[in-house]
């Protein structure tokens, strides 16, 4: 009879296998069961302990904004990348702000032109790239 233990086979001929419930192999003992061997696995790690919450990282994390964009965004001085992202796509669809024929294209307010260089109408691949020079280092 084969038991199979990850990469190991044991092979008995009715007793159980003496090197399973040996140090080697803390987590796995083998029962007898009507005359069968299984494999019978016990969790031993603590589950109990809480998660490490990780610092966010990347545009995840707060940065230093520039004074236009401050003003966009009503005086936030640090912010990720993403929550600035999310409040200018808020403020697009708010203004109602996309061309009606290409609704890739941005149609420029008064406000969107100081955090996009002046400019009348931009694609909405552009902003992440527009908007990079406004996060401080």
């Amino acid at each position: 009879m084969a038991v199979s233990l990850g990469l190991f086979s044991v092979f008995s001929t009715g007793g159980t296998a003496s090197f399973a419930n040996s140090a080697w192999f803390p987590s796995v003992r083998l029962a007898a069961h009507n005359g069968n061997l299984r494999t019978v696995r016990t969790v031993t790690s603590a589950t109990t302990a809480e998660p490490k919450k990780r610092e966010p990282r990347g545009i995840m994390k707060p940065r230093r904004v520039s004074p236009e964009m401050q003003a966009f965004l009503g005086g936030m001085s640090e912010i990720p990348r993403t929550q600035a992202l999310k409040l200018i796509w808020a403020h697009i669809k708010g203004n109602n702000l996309q061309d009606p024929q290409n609704k890739k294209v941005i149609i420029c307010d008064e406000k969107l032109k100081t955090i996009f260089d002046g400019k009348e109408r931009v694609g909405f691949l552009e902003i992440a790239g527009l908007i990079s020079p406004h996060f401080l280092k």
